[in-house]
């Protein structure tokens, strides 16, 4: 007997399908891994399978369908190994936060350089809005170097409900990747948006202020709404792979429309007379933040694999 269905749920040994009659558990049948896959993790939360049951009723992933977008990043301190988060996705929502934790310009500027890589609309969410009036310089700063870059940006706060309606026009009816630092409060801001939900949520440690995981396994859930939103585990570092250095520029949108007026076609934005990006940075029409993470992607991205 053989059934097709969606991975909504992946522990890396036991994988959760749903298909017209319920939820089945699988495991990998092992040649799915000989494949030449060069990532840690080849089935997904996500991903269309076809499923069938050996001689002892035991169900085992057959085959994996083409996937139409797919969200990866470099594997923990692995140089030429990938990790994929998740396939399938309409639509992305990256949450971050200024303070406790902070989340560093460089995962934001990274996960953002992906997403546009993939084909795949993403939307950051500015978490805590509640608490923004402490340090308004900062949040001016934020919401102006983003959303200049071409992004939008939605204020949120689980707290006093800021933004949680704009978050589910987003979600509604798509399948919506969640993602962000550990402790930003993701699991949170999805028991909000369902409260009919069931998610673990913790606390940032004191001691350090970095986010405790909560998740610990990348999960996709039904929304009351419609559609489905994807959980994932915090994520420390996001490393960039399968992104020539040369095409990197192609996924800043505030490049991308500028490029025509530098004086080369093949300008890298890095050295060039007459370059148009750089130009735009020394007046202030792109971000200084957000060219220097370009810069940074292009000289040590070997060094970020976190």
């Amino acid at each position: 007997m053989e059934i097709r269905g969606t991975v909504i749920r992946a522990t890396g040994s036991w994988y959760e399908v749903m298909h017209g009659g319920g939820v089945i558990r699988c495991r990998i049948r092992g040649r799915l891994r000989l494949r030449g896959v060069r990532s840690t993790n080849p089935v997904v939360v996500g991903d269309e399978v076809c499923c069938a049951s050996d001689e002892g009723g035991e169900w085992n992933i057959t085959d994996i369908a083409p996937r139409r977008n797919y969200i990866i990043r470099r594997a923990s301190n692995l140089s030429k190994e990938s990790h994929i988060i998740a396939a399938n996705i309409d639509r992305a929502l990256l949450l971050a936060t200024l303070s406790e934790p902070s989340t560093p310009p460089e995962f934001i500027d990274r996960f953002l350089v992906t997403c546009q890589a993939y084909g795949i609309p993403v939307t950051i969410l500015l978490a805590k809005a509640d608490t923004l009036h402490r340090e308004p310089e900062r949040a001016a700063e934020f919401l102006d170097t983003y959303r200049k870059a071409g992004y939008e940006v939605v204020e949120v706060s689980s707290f006093d409900g800021t933004g949680i309606g704009r978050v589910k026009e987003l979600m509604r009816g798509c399948t919506t990747l969640l993602s962000g630092n550990s402790g930003v409060g993701k699991s949170t801001l999805v028991g909000t948006v369902s409260p009919g939900l069931d998610i673990r949520t913790g606390a940032v440690s004191e001691s350090h202020g970095k986010g405790r995981h909560t998740t610990t396994f990348s999960t996709m859930y039904p929304l009351e709404g419609g559609g489905y939103v994807i959980d994932t585990p915090g994520i420390k570092g996001f490393g960039l792979i399968d992104i020539d250095n040369h095409e990197l520029w192609h996924y800043f949108p505030e490049m991308i429309s500028r490029s025509s007026e530098c004086r080369f076609y093949n300008c890298t934005h890095t050295h060039e007379p007459g370059c148009a990006v750089m130009r735009a940075v020394e007046c202030g029409d792109i971000a200084l933040s957000r060219y220097e993470s370009y810069l940074k992607m292009l000289d040590d991205d070997e060094k970020y694999r976190k």
